[in-house]
């Protein structure tokens, strides 16, 4: 991991994400008892409709916004972004209605649908190198699985001593200071891009999808991961505090134990992807989700016990490594299969498609969590993970040309 922190670029970028990762997290507690005090007991009806605006924002605006900036100075794009979603930040602490959370909330997720997949592209760029590239991406994850565990805990440490209308200005303050990082880098030059119509710029990434079988495994693994995934995030809670009746701290070690397993899997990777082709690990990955999601259910539909949490806590635990064997690996099949001309575009495609993926099994886990109960709910979504798993070993055959897939105007 040393290696890539000799690039001075690489450090100042990998700090300006680390920075905004941790105002992200200050922000998510915020908004929950900042949704507390406008809505009172609808306040989880209030989060649940930010976050779908969240999701949509990020599904319908970043392939958008992608073909809209492609000739703009990616510095420029990406210190815009952040001021954007600083000036966001600064202003929630005055909402007096429920809906002024919901117009900034999307501000705010436009302004991220903008940065993120910009910010994703340029990585390879700065470390041309693919063993460094996947130090990268490892370390990428470790810092997303770090702030899910310590941004709750920071939040909480801070409420002690101010309000959490402050919050929002540490949120401010980890946008902009993102922002002063990415402009003391040094970017490496880019070719003046082509110009080529709108409509074109739109659907590159996605004819690019379209065209690479490796991508195209991706898509399907997308929806393998989201499936899990929401199991974890919208019914952890349900499962642990209202079918084992344990209390609210064992439901944050449920939680880092999901993370845990993500952060060594994380870690092991390089190495791991030095002796095995990305589609090995990935696929195991994916036949390991689904597993662990009828694990799941029969937990879930077992009487509470000592063994019963001890087993939870082992399922977490393996479902966030299983999480990471497919999610970290995938930049480097983005960053394979796109060139300078495309790679923006194939980055905005991902971030839009796996999220609209999530748009579907969010609501899918809570509303069948609720009217099934859970083992129902964990049975149908492995289901789901176990089709998607097998439709993304038939889209990705073994042997497959390698290099980037060229779109012409």
């Amino acid at each position: 991991m040393r290696n890539v922190f000799r690039n001075a670029a690489y450090r100042k970028l990998f700090g300006a994400q680390v920075v905004a990762l941790i105002g992200t997290g200050l922000l998510t507690v915020a908004l929950g008892l900042l949704a507390f005090d406008l809505a009172g007991g609808d306040a989880g009806i209030v989060l649940g409709t930010a976050f779908t605006i969240k999701m949509l924002a990020y599904v319908g605006l970043a392939p958008v916004v992608s073909a809209i900036t492609s000739h703009l100075p990616r510095k420029a794009l990406l210190v815009s972004a952040d001021a954007l979603r600083a000036a966001v930040a600064l202003s929630l602490p005055f909402v007096t209605e429920v809906w002024q959370i919901y117009l900034l909330v999307f501000a705010l997720q436009a302004a991220s649908a903008t940065f993120t997949p910009a910010f994703q592209a340029l990585i390879p760029e700065v470390l041309p190198d693919e063993r460094d590239y996947t130090r990268a991406l490892s370390l990428s994850r470790l810092a997303y699985d770090l702030e899910s565990l310590l941004s709750p805990v920071l939040a909480a440490a801070l409420l002690t001593v101010i309000s959490y209308h402050s919050l929002f200005v540490g949120t401010a303050l980890g946008f902009a200071g993102s922002a002063v990082l990415v402009l003391a880098t040094v970017l490496p030059s880019r070719r003046p891009a082509t110009p080529a119509p709108f409509l074109d710029r739109l659907t590159r990434g996605a004819r690019v999808f379209r065209r690479t079988p490796e991508l195209r495994g991706l898509l399907a693994m997308n929806l393998v991961v989201a499936a899990a995934t929401a199991m974890v995030l919208v019914n952890t809670v349900v499962l642990v505090q209202g079918e084992l009746g344990r209390p609210q701290t064992d439901f944050a070690l449920a939680l880092a134990c999901y993370g845990a397993g993500s952060m060594i899997v994380a870690l092991a990777l390089p190495r791991l992807l030095e002796r095995y082709p990305e589609r090995r690990v990935m696929l195991l990955g994916c036949g390991i989700l689904p597993v662990g999601m009828l694990l799941v259910a029969l937990l879930a539909g077992a009487a509470a016990s000592p063994a019963a949490w001890a087993g939870i806590l082992a399922t977490w635990f393996v479902l966030g490594a299983a999480t990471a064997l497919v999610l970290t690996p995938s930049a480097r099949l983005l960053r394979r299969a796109s060139d300078d001309s495309n790679r923006p575009a194939v980055f905005a495609a991902q971030f839009s498609l796996s999220h609209a993926c999530y748009i579907l099994t969010y609501p899918l886990a809570g509303v069948l969590g609720s009217l099934l109960g859970l083992p129902a709910t964990a049975l149908i979504l492995a289901v789901i993970a176990a089709a998607a798993g097998l439709v993304a070993a038939r889209a990705w055959p073994r042997a497959i040309p390698a290099g980037p897939v060229s779109i012409p105007a």
